[in-house]
């Protein structure tokens, strides 16, 4: 299977790298009920969110979910985010923590 967007197949695919770097990605924290505070990581475009998704969990040890184009983790997790998301190949300066 090819994909769709440079015609190589899916194994050598470098699409996804390549538009890690260009991404606006906004952190930030918000309140819901009962005071419970989630970190909420979003603006992401053309990449397998729920992978990300299930990275971020996994390494910040917490629950979560992704949906509407928007990661949300359990706990206050604002400052740690940045970091893994680094490390997965995200840039750095198009990390906003707020």
């Amino acid at each position: 299977m090819n994909c769709p967007k440079c015609g190589l197949p899916k194994e050598l695919c470098i699409c996804e790298e390549m538009t890690k770097g260009t991404q606006k990605i906004k952190v930030r924290g918000d309140k819901r009920r009962y005071n419970k505070i989630v970190t909420i990581v979003d603006g992401f475009d053309n990449v397998d969110i729920q992978k990300i998704a299930k990275e971020l969990k996994r390494r910040l040890a917490c629950g979560g979910t992704a949906k509407n184009d928007c990661i949300e983790l359990q706990g206050n997790h604002t400052q740690k985010v940045k970091a893994v998301l680094v490390d997965m190949g995200f840039s750095e300066d198009m990390i906003d923590v707020v």
